[in-house]
């Protein structure tokens, strides 16, 4: 640390000489001709003669990442956006200016002016004839990022992260094509993207603890949404047939490799379509989204290779459980199951109802199992309040999860459009919230009555996009897909 604050005081006084010299350590006035990488696409394979026969002049703009000074002369590699180049500083042609050079750090932005040449090592390279500083950095950039013991510190200051391990930049030009796939994909299908409040009266759409604040000309509490669901459902009653929205979703659970408070989510719904159509229509847009932003249907993940070819497996959630030999009589006694759970340590609620405590057996003994893409549907109707009744088994509800690397992504089923039945089944969670579930949904009386002037039938999705984005980068926390997780508070 005594080391640190010694460069850092360096750093001061190069600044403090500067002003001194009248030379503006922050100018903003310079306007580069190029980029590193346009270079080296446009020169990389230009032979030395050529360079020298027919002189390259350029310009491009960065931060220094590494520095050699040999006296008279200096090599430095220059960072931007699109990668490195390297760039030569030599006394006989740089004159007066290379006494600057001593001011010169490592983390420092500047813009170089000069011509293109090969070295004897054959790099392309500028020789700068210019330079200006555009930023003179006060903290020196850390040798050693790697490893575990300094993971926290990469995701709490993200901006050293970017700089100086590029590589993390491939994983959010990933994120941007695939969020990009999915609107392209949405739009040729004739869905029109809206917006709807992030903060509701009334929180719902999922069962979630949310945020709370207050807003004080109303004089009223607000929440922070959980989900845009009902709001879109609205919209389908007001006569849009196709709509998605891209956008933040808030709750206030736990932090973890799979979950963070603040998360993007896509939700679509379209009329006329049930859990049928949603799951080959999820089919496609996987494997397109896939092949638009990697090339491939066959990705990487850790250990294995996830294989998004459809068609997936579809297995009702009840068979899964048997398949994972959980007895018959657990599935089918609401005494028997919370008994078996607790024999297998399981940490369940008081008061939970049969079907929550098979979605936590679920959760701990099929889920992880589940590496291929695997459809879970008709789950019971407990589970999901805002869905639609299967007409040959009302206890249960046509809707199915996505699992793919033992993880849900998307959630999805044909939306419940009978305002009697919604109604009832908001009082039922209601009276599971009054027993203490923080997490069941509210009762909705405006929603209720929209549907009372007719919603049509409809499939509604919502798909975890830092989760599909983890898939597809092959990451293994949540954190390492969101540009700024939330963390702990620094000590």
């Amino acid at each position: 640390m005594e080391e640190i604050n010694e460069l850092i005081e360096q750093r001061f006084k190069k600044l403090d000489e500067l002003r001194g010299l009248e030379i503006d350590p922050y100018n903003g006035r310079f306007n580069p001709e190029s980029t590193a990488g346009a270079l080296r696409n446009a020169y990389g394979s230009t032979p030395k003669e050529n360079l020298e026969a027919d002189p390259v002049n350029t310009s491009i703009a960065g931060r220094i990442v590494a520095m050699r000074d040999f006296g008279k002369a200096s090599f430095a590699h220059i960072q931007d956006a699109t990668g490195k180049l390297q760039i030569y500083l030599k006394k006989d042609v740089l004159g007066e200016k290379h006494s600057l050079m001593k001011k010169l750090d490592i983390g420092d932005i500047i813009g170089v002016s000069g011509r293109l040449f090969r070295t004897k090592t054959d790099e392309l390279t500028i020789e700068v004839k210019d330079f200006v500083f555009l930023s003179k950095s006060l903290r020196p950039l850390p040798e050693k990022w790697h490893g575990l013991k300094d993971i926290e510190l990469r995701y709490r200051q993200r901006y050293v992260d970017l700089i100086v391990n590029p590589e993390v930049k491939d994983v959010f030009a990933k994120r941007s094509a695939i969020i990009k796939a999915m609107r392209d994909f949405l739009e040729a299908r004739g869905f029109i993207e809206v917006e709807t409040p992030m903060m509701h009266q009334i929180p719902g759409g999922a069962a979630a603890k949310p945020f709370k604040t207050h807003h004080n000309a109303l004089g009223m509490d607000l929440y922070l949404r959980i989900a845009p669901e009902l709001y879109l459902k609205r919209l389908l009653v007001g006569g849009y047939e196709r709509v998605f929205e891209i956008n933040k979703n808030f709750r206030n659970e736990g932090i973890s490799t799979k979950h963070n408070p603040e998360f993007t989510m896509l939700e679509f719904y379209m009329a006329y379509k049930d859990y049928d159509f949603l799951m080959s229509f999820t089919e496609d847009m996987f494997a397109a989204v896939a092949d638009k932003a990697l090339g491939t249907l066959k990705v990487p993940y850790g250990d294995t290779v996830i294989d998004l070819t459809p068609p997936w497996p579809r297995i009702p959630m009840l068979e899964a459980l048997k398949r994972k030999d959980v007895p018959d009589d657990v599935i089918a006694d609401p005494e028997k199951a919370l008994a078996w759970a607790r024999s297998k340590k399981l940490d369940i609620p008081t008061g939970s109802s049969h079907a929550k405590v098979l979605d936590e057996i679920f959760k701990e003994f099929v889920e992880p199992e589940l590496v291929q893409p695997t459809f879970i549907i008709d789950y019971p109707v407990e589970l999901s309040p805002l869905a639609k009744r299967k007409h040959d088994n009302p206890g249960f509800v046509e809707r199915f999860e996505l699992f793919i690397a033992s993880r849900e992504i998307p959630n999805a089923f044909s939306e419940l459009n009978d305002p009697i039945d919604q109604k009832e089944r908001f009082l039922k969670q209601v009276e599971e919230k009054n027993k203490g579930d923080e997490e069941a949904h509210w009762m909705d009386e405006d929603f209720v009555r929209a549907l009372e002037y007719g919603m049509p039938p409809a499939a509604g999705e919502g798909i975890g996009i830092d989760r599909l984005v983890m898939l597809l980068t092959d990451s293994q926390s949540i954190r390492d897909v969101i540009l700024f997780p939330q963390l702990k508070p620094e000590q």
